[in-house]
């Protein structure tokens, strides 16, 4: 009797159908296509991982810089200014304190400004 592996390559083409559905024309229906556009979008979806760390750092840097602007003080004399006084905080805390607690981020530039 001929064994065929039909049980397991239509359950392996069926998981692959479904991670296509939605994607456009035969990127979610022909099994080619399909593997194809899978692939591709892995390819996108790793890139995109990647790329999110870049624009939050971006975004936490422009969001310091405004706070800081509003106090007559430059993105990077905040920045020199805590690296001079020893103040370790990373962009991400910075930026929340800029948006939340504004008296707490005056008190990090009178520091950075005091090291200076």
């Amino acid at each position: 009797m001929r064994v065929t592996s039909a049980v397991p390559s239509r359950k392996r083409r069926k998981r692959a159908i479904q991670r296509a559905k939605g994607f456009y024309g035969a990127s979610s229906k022909q099994i080619r296509t399909v593997y194809d556009a899978i692939d591709k979008a892995d390819a996108h979806a790793y890139t995109g991982r990647k790329e999110k760390k870049r624009q939050y750092r971006r975004l936490w840097t422009v969001r310091i810089n405004a706070a800081c602007r509003m106090l007559d003080f430059s993105y990077s004399k905040l920045i020199d200014g805590l690296k001079k006084a020893n103040i370790t905080l990373n962009r991400k805390v910075i930026a929340d304190l800029a948006v939340k607690d504004m008296d707490a981020f005056k008190a990090l530039v009178e520091k950075a400004k005091a090291a200076c």
